[in-house]
């Protein structure tokens, strides 16, 4: 169900409407059921996987709490290698088989990389017939069905486990409420991923209605779905177009989809942040926030402190700092950098264009703190520039204008780049369009499915987004007057300039 379809505005309303006129005990009753309907109109057998993971981490974060010593451990590994094996055998298997068949191959020993592929494909294929999947004949597809939103709420899972462990959150006796922390609808299949103590007690409270939060929810729903809308599917055209076929493609061409692209990933994974924040919000939950105006960042590593903040903030406390973080030397914090950034990468699919966009950030990283560390013993203060979300440096606050511009371009420039790795359907596309970039004559021509009045407003609207994330753009909406007519225009507008070709979210792929 996506959230751009006339289904779910109506899955909304009903939804809305019951929870605020049952008592708490029928509320999360029905937002339990409300999520396995949302969940089982993508993919109904997955259901199974779905509740085979919240049934391990209940039980585990229960058994964790009570057990000591060792066997708290124990506990907490078998829970995590539990949920990374069903992400594993779903998402990474093909990617996995195949490199390890290729490395085979490479050693002169084709027999085991034709047994190795065999076993693999008889194991896969036998598992995804159990859930329903009969026209399934090889580990190949196993993309193409992909339980939905997997990475995002097995993250989400083991944030439980590892809280409770670490003696942070409680373990959650009621079965029913911590299977809504993990498919709670708005943000089941794409995030934000959510953290216990953020999520769970709110379950457990009757929100009362509150006007103020169903305007300011309704209106974040309202701006979410613009920017899908209007803003990324309409350039999605040339992006698919330029990318679908770069080879076909000339320099400008590309470099003006790569452009686009930045704003399409930015505008669709926002977009679908703001309806499920807001879609919470309504009813009176507060998700975390998931992205602060990052294409505004002045730096790298501010970058990463403004963009998929739920991802950046569960790496950071999940891996970086257990890794060691920066406490044990410069070169072992590098190295945990890069770690990070290329599990973040291989996070987002089994496919080497998302490692090297991971690992490219990854050395963006490493050469931002190298900066940062000689500018601080020329004698800048510094706050720490690892994927953090702290408030933005002192010395970027004492900039100039023309230092802000320039330092915010080379940021943007610099991310744009990664992006192409991001899209590209492969390391050979991603590599043939960088160098068709960085040797475009523009003299060249714009091959592009978009006419040029569509291309204007293309552009016009990356501007007005811009504009309104640097807060130049304010409409005070506490008056309900005003909330109604600037609700009416951005719904109206969508209707009016929305591509309404039922396109799902970049994000849920992932």
């Amino acid at each position: 169900m996506l959230f751009n379809s006339l289904q779910f505005l109506l899955f909304f309303i009903v939804v809305t409407l019951s929870y605020f006129s049952l008592k708490w005990q029928g509320r999360w009753i029905l937002l339990l059921l409300s999520s396995c309907y949302f969940y089982m109109v993508f993919q109904p057998a997955y259901i199974l996987i779905l509740f085979l993971t919240i049934v391990i981490d209940y039980v585990a974060g229960i058994w964790i709490e009570k057990a000591s010593g060792k066997s708290r451990r124990w506990l907490l590994i078998i829970s995590l290698i539990s949920n990374l094996g069903i992400l594993a055998f779903f998402k990474y298997l093909g990617f996995f088989t195949e490199n390890v068949a290729s490395l085979f191959d490479a050693l002169n020993m084709p027999h085991m990389a034709e047994n190795v592929t065999e076993l693999v494909n008889r194991i896969f294929v036998k598992v995804l017939h159990i859930f329903g999947q009969s026209g399934i004949s090889s580990y190949k597809d196993n993309m193409s069905i992909l339980p939905i939103g997997l990475s995002f709420h097995t993250f989400q899972a083991m944030s439980y486990t590892i809280e409770v462990y670490r003696g942070n959150q409680k373990a959650e006796r009621h079965f029913g409420i911590y299977a809504l922390y993990v498919m709670f609808y708005p943000q089941l299949v794409a995030g934000p991923i959510e953290r216990p103590q953020n999520v769970l007690w709110q379950f457990h409270k009757t929100f009362a209605y509150d006007a103020e939060n169903v305007k300011a929810g309704l209106m974040q729903m309202a701006f979410g779905l613009f920017k899908k809308l209007v803003i990324a599917d309409r350039l999605a055209m040339l992006v698919d177009h330029a990318y679908g076929s770069p080879d076909q493609h000339n320099g400008l061409t590309l470099l003006v989809a790569t452009f686009f692209y930045t704003f399409q990933i930015y505008c669709d994974f926002s977009g679908y942040s703001d309806v499920a924040i807001g879609a919470a919000r309504v009813m009176g939950f507060n998700l975390m926030e998931n992205f602060r105006t990052p294409y505004l960042s002045q730096s790298i590593s501010e970058f990463w402190r403004r963009w998929h903040i739920s991802l950046s903030t569960w790496f950071r406390d999940y891996l970086y700092i257990p890794l060691g973080g920066n406490r044990k030397g410069e070169v072992r914090q590098y190295i945990n950098m890069l770690i990070v950034f290329l599990a973040s990468g291989l996070w987002h699919g089994p496919n080497w264009t998302y490692v090297i966009w991971g690992g490219l950030n990854g050395v963006y990283q490493v050469m931002a703190v190298l900066r940062d560390k000689f500018l601080a013993k020329a004698g800048f203060s510094r706050t720490s520039p690892v994927m953090a979300t702290s408030p933005t440096h002192d010395l970027e606050s004492r900039k100039s204008p023309v230092r802000v511009v320039v330092n915010t371009l080379i940021t943007f420039t610099l991310i744009m780049l990664t992006w192409v790795f991001f899209r590209a359907r492969s390391v050979s596309d991603a590599f043939l369009i960088l160098k068709r970039i960085t040797t475009l004559s523009f003299t060249d021509r714009i091959d592009t499915p978009m006419n040029s009045t569509e291309m204007w407003f293309s552009l016009f609207l990356i501007i007005f987004l811009l504009v309104k994330e640097a807060n130049f753009l304010t409409i005070p909406t506490r008056s309900t007057l005003r909330f109604a007519t600037l609700f009416v225009v951005i719904t109206f507008v969508t209707y009016l300039f929305g591509v309404f070709s039922s396109n799902q979210f970049i994000y849920f792929q992932f």
